[in-house]
């Protein structure tokens, strides 16, 4: 009974917003696709309760590269790319702001985060312009599946497949799978599988660090 219910509000919400999805489409071809996809996140996310989770996922499954079963974006959060992917059972807390970012399944996500495309958005080499004038780097970023991103982390590398990342921790290098890493910036402390060797996850860590640095 409860899995009906769960669909009928589903549905219902779908059809709520079309509305809006009509308006956001029109926008797109006279602003910009990101321009007016920005505007209507604004805007869902300052609809309360459980209401507002239900219409917000029924938009971001019109919108978004994917938004999946039993996600759930809370109060405040905002999705800046109408490129993003969230797949099942996420969980985003309230006032994250999320860049065009992939978030695997069953991700949780505490209130506060801001998950951005990379460290080097805007390039700083020139005094002779202003930075916002000068040319950065735009990096995808994945969030692996099971990973918990804790309260006001922020985060600009790729986090590995249930990991855990600490309240307030800045990553700046990719986290490989099953770490635990917290602090500024962000250092791995242990792994949750002990039975991998520690030089296998040291290796993998610094491949990792390695194909960004290769990337970029």
């Amino acid at each position: 009974m409860k899995s009906v219910i769960k669909k009928l509000a589903s549905f219902t919400a779908l059809l709520l917003v079309l509305p809006a999805y009509g308006l956001y489409r029109l926008g797109a071809a006279l602003i910009g696709r990101d321009r007016a996809f920005h505007g209507w996140s604004e805007t869902f996310s300052l609809l309360p309760g459980l209401s507002g989770q239900y219409l917000r996922r029924a938009f971001y499954s019109l919108t978004l590269e994917r938004c999946g079963e039993n996600a759930c974006l809370s109060f405040g959060s905002i999705l800046s790319h109408s490129t993003a992917s969230v797949g099942a059972n996420v969980y985003v807390g309230s006032y994250c702001s999320l860049g065009s970012i992939t978030l695997e399944d069953d991700v949780l996500i505490a209130s506060n985060v801001s998950i951005m495309n990379g460290s080097q958005q805007h390039g700083i080499e020139r005094i002779d312009i202003p930075i916002r004038e000068q040319p950065g780097l735009f990096l995808p970023v994945t969030i692996g599946e099971g990973a918990w991103i804790g309260e006001g982390a922020t985060v600009s590398a790729d986090v590995g497949r249930h990991c855990v990342i600490g309240a307030g921790s800045v990553v700046t290098k990719p986290i490989p799978d099953y770490a635990i890493a917290v602090g500024v910036p962000a250092k791995v402390i242990r792994f949750r599988n002990a039975d991998v060797p520690i030089e296998n996850r040291l290796a993998e860590t610094e491949r990792l660090v390695n194909s960004v640095v290769e990337e970029s």
